[in-house]
């Protein structure tokens, strides 16, 4: 009965282990802790992704990352001041998205937000509103004012 009880432990946290996750997105809307955002994936069309809610631990990191040279990766860097009211947080929409590496929980809560190097650029804002007009049934227009 005492190797059964370690060997359920031993899965059960290793199934915990397993599903936090990490991965890229585009953040295009911030309303107090939750975040809307396409998750991308490699090798795939930013266009193809579904957007998606999460939302953001009071705990959460809010970081600028870094390239780190030796690591060959970008690892956390600098907090961002102000964390998710911060201006590019504040002003991300389809055009404008902020491109971040976000990290969750088990429960599929956020617990770090890594903002990538450049604030989103003219081809993450595109590729984004491309999928927020999809997502809205708009032939490729972002779903704002004026694009009717």
């Amino acid at each position: 009965m005492k190797k059964f009880a370690v060997a359920l432990v031993c899965t059960i946290a290793a199934v915990g282990f397993v599903m936090a996750d990490e991965f890229t997105a585009q953040i295009t809307k911030v309303e107090g802790s939750k975040i809307t955002f396409f998750k991308t994936e490699k090798g795939k069309k930013a266009d193809d992704a579904k957007e998606m809610t999460a939302t953001v631990s009071d705990k959460a990191t809010i970081v600028k990352g870094k390239f780190d040279k030796d690591a060959k990766k970008v690892v956390p860097g600098d907090p961002i001041e102000g964390g998710l009211k911060a201006e590019a947080f504040a002003n991300a929409s389809a055009d404008k998205a902020v491109n971040v590496t976000l990290t969750t929980d088990d429960k599929g809560v956020v617990t770090q937000i890594m903002q990538a190097g450049g604030k989103g650029g003219a081809a993450a804002g595109k590729a984004a509103g491309k999928a927020a007009g999809k997502a809205a049934g708009k032939k490729g227009k972002a779903a704002l004012p004026g694009n009717d």
